[in-house]
């Protein structure tokens, strides 16, 4: 600012200096014109040519006198001289020259030319000639009379002309000049004015300086943070009190003095001085104007610390100065080492607590793999009616278990970054009806209704996470059914602008105020007569949001006590179109294909619960109880299918499957298939790095195992659902009424029977036929209480869909001795009553 009004000044004060310049410059020509004209108006020649004018007209007149008397010839002879003479002058004097180029006096005296021409042989004849020609010449003299009149007037209007034109010249440089003397004054004027108001502005430009000056040593002098303020030759200018106390030297002891020599360390001086002389030369300024950096500095008692430092030039009349902004960091570097310490503590903990939770999956999903695995075995035996409730009871125990292991490991592997969004094109119509499916039993026993419907136009194929998308629905929706008795749950679908809303209104008990904002967060379940009621590890939701959020959603509730509660969830999606499949007809295949497995584990309960059930297949099955002897033996000889144990002692699975595929061994190519307890995604990943081809997830699932095994089975789909649902199929008879439950249960036997006749003709079956029938014979399975013969459809129907055609052809085989099962006791219900 201070600048920018110097410089201001100086502008105005060189404007000032040429306008006054040009307005005397013009003063000056102005007066000289004025004098040059006067001097012309008080010129003589004017008046001496307005005298030869008229003396030319008395010389005529004199010649016109002598020709009237006659007697004097001598006389005559003379005054035509004369007045010839004076035309001659008038026709040749440079006197005038400005009269003869006025067209009517050239004219004119062109005239009085001629006349003379004509007249002179009169004149030079005899006397006696002249004597004679006295007539003649009388009448030429009349003649050219009033052209000589007119030559005499004709000058004296032109120069009549001419002296008022200098007149008004003379006048408007005078005004000119008047005007020229009314700028200066004008001009000085503002001079004065601007000069006056300038001289304010210094005034109050220097009150200013005083006052920033002020400003500044306030700042410096206040300022926490050290400043320093050097000239270009590094020598001391300031040294602030914080400066002083972070390098221990007074202010007076070091003004002058060299910044190196003061606060560089010794390790450090050579590179300064090089910088210092490397700005003085014009070149590279590394470290000004770079913003903070950090660097080490020297106390008085040669102490030498971390500092954090900022310079900035700036330029002054002595020369550019620069100012260092210095901060003792020493604390901040210890506080920064202490947060370092903490960090690779909290990620080893973080490791820890991953690898534990990987460890402890293992563990409790070995053990679980044992007890469901010998339980599934244990229903291919003859069991008592009791032990076939206690085997469901424990079955239900077991899944319960390790569907809150799978919640456990769920959290932990959103938070560790390992879950991300799989897109790809889904039917949500589909998934909706499944989910609504598979909770009809459940809203039944509540004695609710279960709908959904589209609000406005229906987007059925979206790409989406389907799987993250069905377990945060089939939470919602079982939530809202767990907490409804006698009420409703309604799911509404809408899409609006690639964005796609599911909306699970409820007529249930609601949720207090003061837990709706915490819903969400992990292990909250309500109060203490809520949690009695319902159970629930209070993650469902926790997960739920998490899935939500990964997939760029939102999620949201609100609820009234005792009224009910809405979740609305809203996730982002792009419309597809179904995707096209290579054929969708399956060819019928043998029932079983007996195969060579190799198993490679380390448990004897999980070996002998695999055994048994491939066996119970007819495959062949050899045994390894730890990865070098897996290795040994697939080397040795040919396997259709290696089953590999990741965690086993002396060599791992991993490095097992890497020493079969590297060797030349008999099953080098052999299809290997992980089999673990480790539910953690990104070991999936390092499982088919490793060499692996798929990965089979403990509790084994026999139907899963004839998966990988690429065969169709013989048990039913079904593992842990009981039968009938007796319950639910007696209050569908109350409803219907005794009268019309055999009917209806009759017309359902036809339709039963006629659909498992359609599924084992001899045609081939077309997969969406097949699930569209599933699913219509699984909802009137749902309401008459057959929930294991419901369950087996929804799985046909889910295999057809994912065109997974062994477990399809599974479904097929099972399908009539289950539904001969369930009819059977159907039809013992219906007695009773």
């Amino acid at each position: 600012m201070v600048d920018f009004l110097n410089t201001r000044a100086k502008t105005g004060r060189t404007f000032l200096v040429l306008a006054g310049l040009v307005i005397v410059l013009a003063i000056a020509f102005l007066t000289w014109n004025v004098r040059r004209e006067i001097a012309e108006l008080s010129s003589a020649s004017s008046d001496n040519v307005q005298w030869s004018l008229s003396q030319t007209e008395v010389e005529f007149q004199e010649f016109s006198n002598r020709i009237r008397v006659g007697a004097d010839l001598a006389g005559i002879r003379r005054r035509f001289d004369i007045f010839y003479s004076r035309i001659e002058t008038v026709s040749t004097a440079q006197v005038f020259e400005e009269l003869r180029k006025d067209e009517d006096f050239a004219a004119t005296l062109s005239d009085i030319k001629n006349w003379l021409d004509t007249t002179v042989p009169y004149i030079d004849a005899t006397d006696v000639e002249l004597t004679a020609s006295i007539p003649r010449l009388m009448s030429l003299v009349q003649d050219i009379r009033p052209s000589v009149r007119k030559l005499s007037n004709s000058g004296l209007n032109i120069f009549a002309r001419n002296a008022d034109a200098q007149r008004a010249d003379v006048a408007s440089t005078l005004t000119e000049l008047a005007l020229a003397l009314a700028a200066l004054i004008g001009a000085l004027g503002l001079a004065v004015v601007y000069l006056f108001r300038l001289n304010k502005q210094m005034r109050t430009q220097e009150r200013s300086q005083r006052q920033t000056g002020a400003r500044m040593n306030t700042v410096i002098n206040t300022s926490l943070d050290g400043v320093i303020i050097s000239d270009d030759r590094g020598y001391i200018m300031e040294f602030s009190p914080a400066a002083e106390e972070i390098f221990g030297h007074k202010a007076a002891d070091v003004i002058g003095h060299e910044l190196g020599a003061i606060i560089v360390p010794d390790h450090l001086r050579a590179g300064h001085d090089a910088g210092m002389e490397r700005m003085r030369q014009g070149g590279e300024r590394r470290v000004v104007g770079k913003g903070r950096v950090q660097l080490e500095a020297k106390r008085s008692d040669g102490t030498v610390f971390p500092v954090e430092l900022a310079i900035q030039s700036a330029v002054t009349e002595a020369g550019d100065i620069f100012i260092a902004f210095l901060r003792d960091i020493t604390q901040q570097k210890a506080d920064e080492a202490e947060l370092v310490d903490a960090r690779d503590k909290a990620i080893a903990g973080e490791k820890s607590r991953s690898e534990f939770l990987a460890t402890m999956s293992h563990e409790i999903r070995t053990p679980l793999n044992g007890l469901l695995g010998n339980l599934s075995l244990l229903r291919d035996t003859t069991l008592t009616g009791k032990q076939d409730t206690y085997m469901r009871n424990m079955e239900t125990s077991g899944r319960l278990l390790l569907s809150h292991v799978s919640d456990v490991l769920d959290i932990t592997r959103y938070d560790s970054g390992k879950v991300s969004a799989n897109l790809q094109p889904m039917n949500v119509s589909d998934l909706l009806q499944d989910i609504i499916d598979n909770q009809s039993g459940m809203a039944a026993n509540q004695e609710t209704a279960l709908d959904w419907g589209w609000d406005g136009p229906a987007q059925h194929w979206i790409s989406s996470d389907c799987d993250r998308l069905q377990h945060v629905l089939m939470n919602l929706i079982g939530n809202a059914v767990k907490f409804t008795k006698r009420g409703r749950v309604s799911v509404t679908v809408s899409w609006h602008n690639d964005e796609i809303s599911f909306e699970i209104e409820d007529t249930g008990v609601g949720i207090p105020d003061e837990l709706q904002d915490r819903i969400f967060e992990d292990f909250v379940t309500g109060n203490a007569a809520y949690d009695r009621e319902v159970g629930g590890t209070g993650l469902g939701l926790s997960i739920a949001k998490r899935f939500i959020d990964m997939l760029g959603g939102d999620i949201m509730v609100a609820s009234t006590l005792g009224i009910g509660s809405t979740f609305r969830v809203t996730v982002p999606a792009k419309a597809t179109s179904e995707p096209a499949k290579a054929g969708n007809l399956i060819e019928r295949r043998a029932v079983v294909t007996p195969q060579r497995v190799l198993v490679v584990e380390d448990n004897e309960i999980n070996r002998f619960v695999v055994r048994e059930m491939l066996q119970a297949d007819g495959h062949e099955v050899h045994e390894a109880h730890d990865g070098q002897q897996g290795v040994d033996m697939a080397q040795a000889d040919n396997y259709d299918l290696i089953l590999m144990d990741i965690s086993m002692p002396v060599l791992d699975g991993r490095s097992a499957t890497r020493l079969i595929r590297q060797g030349h061994g008999a099953s080098k190519k052999t299809r290997i298939v992980a089999l673990t307890a480790n539910a953690m995604p990104s070991e999936r990943e390092d499982f088919l790095a490793n060499g692996m081809d798929d990965v089979l997830t403990k509790p084994l699932k026999k139907s899963d195992l004839r998966i990988a095994l690429g065969q169709k089975g013989h048990e039913p789909m079904t593992e842990a659902s009981a039968l009938i649902d007796e319950a639910h199929t007696l209050e569908t008879y109350d409803v219907i009424g005794a009268e019309n439950f055999p009917k209806l249960l009759g017309r359902y036997n036809a339709e039963v029977e006629h659909f498992i006749e359609w599924l084992q003709g001899d045609e081939r079956l077309d997969r969406n036929d097949i699930a569209a029938e599933a699913h219509k014979i699984a909802g009137n399975a749902a309401l008459f209480g057959a929930t294991g013969f419901r369950d087996v459809l929804l799985k046909l129907e889910n295999a057809a869909k994912a065109g997974e055609d062994a477990v399809v052809m599974s479904a097929i085989t099972t399908l009539p001795d289950l539904w001969k099962d369930s009819k059977k006791a159907l039809t013992e219900i219906t007695l009773k009553e």
